[in-house]
């Protein structure tokens, strides 16, 4: 809603000549047919890339080259490590985690996966990969020497990538099968510092406005990823892509080659984290070399692969270790002495990458369902608002088919000596939950059970199997639902504004009897912290100067990640979904903790009412601005995970990162911001260049038109 401030496009003139003099240079390599990728790239003043093609292989080459320019050393860590060589390239430090992707054939699948593509969609692999290799020839010094290691790159290094990240990051990571310390096969496993992370964070807000419940009949849309904020196979990506026939914006996370959030002016999707259980962890019975299986030993299948390890010297060396594998999967140890066998859904789904493409491709919701159809993305939920008036909530992904067991008996450790607990196939998309076109006209959703995503009544989960999915709802969905009740019809600007609300449900709820209760305490102490809290107005925004008083006290109340409801009244139930949980089972306790947490807040920010903004920073190289935005699961909808306080302050480790809002009409209009900026490369002007808009709760508009980008053009260049 506001313009890039004036000046950066003049700095970087001599950028935009140099990148055009390159290219042009490399163009003359090219004979211009059909097939040849051909077209420019436009980088706005916020290093947003626009590529303008000729063809589609032109889209996939120039959204390669822009990522490059981008995110070039973390695109390469990322394909390095997708193929299993991350020790090779960089020590001994990634060893462990390429054990982890050779015991589960990782690359060897990334190479089958490409061969069972069309021919159109290699081609557009391989632009990809092309566009990422002559960004990296022409512009070398811009790429470490380190990252340089993995080039140059291919088709096969774009889809391995893929297959490496839904599988094996999100359905099956390696510190869900192997937490921290524990040994694979015969060989010790020593985690890099960036997995030790937990990835219970990972997810989305995302809500979709039909006809009926919007202001002016336009549907709505809002895309909403929460992800790391730590340079990782998180990190998002945003652009436009625009080809004849094709015109979609969006982003991706760096290293995709199509947009996962996406809208053009027909229709758009945006996805979160869903709770589906497509991966198990088998529990074997070890027995004479073998492992128990109805009741007969089995003998492993065993295999000797191996891995190269950098050394301190420069030299290579070569690791060989032995793989085993169950009639479940492949094999592990874990530290404590637990012998399990991995099962992973979705192996079988070769097409993902082609799915999302032609989803954001096409006309109308029936050509966007059915390529949904083919459940060929193995997770995450997927919303949909479209021009034609249609919103669908889907739950979406290869839930395996079981024959007993509810959704906690299939995310533990599941006994692995009969037969019964073996699935061998997936449900079919007609078994999935879904809500399509409801009568309250909105959908959300917030990583949130498929069971409550628009107006009460709710889908009923007694009517699906019991393990495909948890009955529960968190505080931030609550919160994501009752936002969108407030009103009977929303305008754009006030779907904008409840994306920015700082409010937490959990202060709502717990407040006024917290107060009431310490009104009568004798201490001076809990007088004061009430004094503050009253005066808060239950936002966690800049200014705000009860905030941190509040989330310490939260964190006694509902423990360290804010989602015990043991201290509640009455703890969350199917039967009040958007009231519970509420009350204070012990008030006096309650009390208790506001005394014990106004001695940790001033022990930790030196007084009761220390700005939220003063030591809650969003802070990015030479960009350190006030931060706003708390922790989910106290109902705060504006989610920013923070990191413990260090020297001082504390930064996002998650949170809000591409953020669109998007209205459909003849011409979609939209508004929106990548929080941590368009690059991670050391000297890019890019990094945190949009966090100022963050700290302001302000969005830019998302420049289209070659009119807009007329006014807004820091670089182009043609290839």
């Amino acid at each position: 809603m506001i313009n890039r401030r004036q000046g950066l496009c003049r700095t970087l003139t001599a950028i935009t000549l140099s990148l055009t003099a390159s290219i042009s240079i490399a163009a003359q390599h090219h004979s211009k047919t059909e097939s040849t990728p051909h077209g420019k790239v436009v980088w706005d003043t916020y290093g947003v890339p626009h590529i303008f093609a000729s063809n589609t292989p032109g889209l996939f080459y120039g959204f390669g080259y822009a990522q490059a320019k981008g995110h070039g050393n973390l695109l390469l860590h990322l394909y390095g490590e997708s193929r299993g060589r991350a020790a090779e390239y960089w020590g001994t430090a990634f060893a462990a985690t390429d054990r982890y992707y050779a015991a589960n054939d990782v690359a060897e699948r990334g190479a089958d996966w490409y061969r069972q593509q069309s021919a159109e969609m290699k081609s557009y692999l391989d632009a990809f990969a092309q566009g990422i290799n002559d960004f990296a020839a022409q512009h070398p010094d811009e790429l470490s020497d380190e990252s340089k290691r993995v080039l140059p790159v291919t088709g096969v290094d774009v889809i391995t990538h893929w297959e490496r990240v839904m599988e094996f990051n999100y359905i099956m990571p390696e510190l869900k099968a192997l937490p921290s310390g524990n040994t694979t096969t015969e060989a010790a496993l020593h985690l890099p510092n960036a997995l030790e992370a937990a990835r219970d964070d990972d997810g989305s807000n995302g809500w979709a406005i039909a006809p009926v419940k919007s202001a002016n009949g336009h549907p709505m849309l809002l895309m909403n990823p929460h992800l790391g904020w730590a340079p990782s196979y998180q990190t998002y990506f945003e652009a436009q892509l625009s080809a004849p026939g094709i015109d979609m914006y969006g982003a991706t996370q760096v290293g995709f080659p199509v947009l996962r959030f996406c809208f053009t002016d027909d229709h758009g999707i945006t996805n979160t984290v869903n709770t589906i259980s497509a991966g198990t962890i088998y529990k074997l019975t070890l027995r004479d070399d073998g492992y128990l299986y109805d009741g007969t030993v089995h003998k492993f299948d065993v295999k000797t692969k191996s891995i190269k390890v950098r050394q301190a010297d420069g030299s290579l060396k070569e690791e060989s270790f032995q793989v085993r594998a169950s009639v479940h999967g492949p094999v592990f140890t874990r530290k404590d002495g637990t012998t399990i066998a991995t099962r992973v859904a979705g192996l079988d789904r070769p097409f993902g990458i082609e799915e999302y493409w032609n989803i954001d491709k096409a006309k109308g919701f029936a050509a966007v369902e059915a390529e949904l159809k083919r459940l060929q993305v193995p997770t995450f939920n997927i919303l949909y608002a479209g021009r034609d008036g249609h919103i669908l909530y889907q739950f979406n992904g290869v839930v395996p088919v079981r024959t007993h067991g509810n959704f906690p008996y299939w995310s533990g450790l599941v006994p692995g000596d009969s037969s019964d607990n073996l699935w061998t196939k997936v449900h079919p998309y007609e078994d999935l939950p879904r809500v399509l076109d409801p009568p309250a006209g909105w959908i959300q959703n917030t990583n949130n059970p498929p069971w409550v995503n628009t107006a009460l009544p709710a889908l009923d989960p007694t009517k699906y199997p019991p393990y495909m999915s948890p009955v529960s709802l968190s505080l931030r969905s609550e919160q994501s639902a009752l936002l969108l009740e407030q009103k009977n019809k929303l305008t754009f600007d006030d779907f904008v504004a409840l994306k920015l609300s700082t409010r937490s449900l959990m202060a709502d709820r717990l407040l006024p009897e917290l107060l009431e209760g310490a009104s009568s305490s004798s201490d001076p102490l809990v007088k004061q912290a009430a004094a503050v809290l009253r005066a808060w107005n239950h936002h966690d925004d800049n200014d705000a100067r009860g905030a941190l008083l509040f989330e310490t006290w939260a964190g006694k109340f509902a423990g360290p990640q804010f989602s015990s409801d043991k201290n509640y009244q009455s703890p969350w139930s199917m039967s009040d979904p958007l009231g519970t949980p509420k009350g204070l089972k012990d008030p006096q306790q309650a009390v208790a903790m506001l005394a014990d947490a106004a001695r940790d807040t001033i022990a930790k920010y030196g007084a009761l009412d220390r700005p939220f903004g003063e030591v809650s920073r969003f802070h990015i190289a030479d960009v350190n601005v006030p931060g706003n935005g708390g922790f989910g699961n106290t109902g705060i909808f504006r989610v920013i995970t923070w990191s413990p306080l260090a020297q001082g302050e504390r930064n996002p480790i998650h949170g809000e990162t591409f953020i669109a809002l998007v209205e459909f009409s003849d011409h979609a209009k939209a508004v929106g911001i990548t929080t941590y900026g368009e690059s991670s490369q050391p000297a890019s002007p890019h990094r945190g260049d949009q966090l100022s808009l963050l700290s302001e709760k302000k969005f830019r508009t998302f420049w289209r038109t070659p009119s807009e980008l007329a006014k807004h053009t820091e670089a182009e260049m043609k290839f």
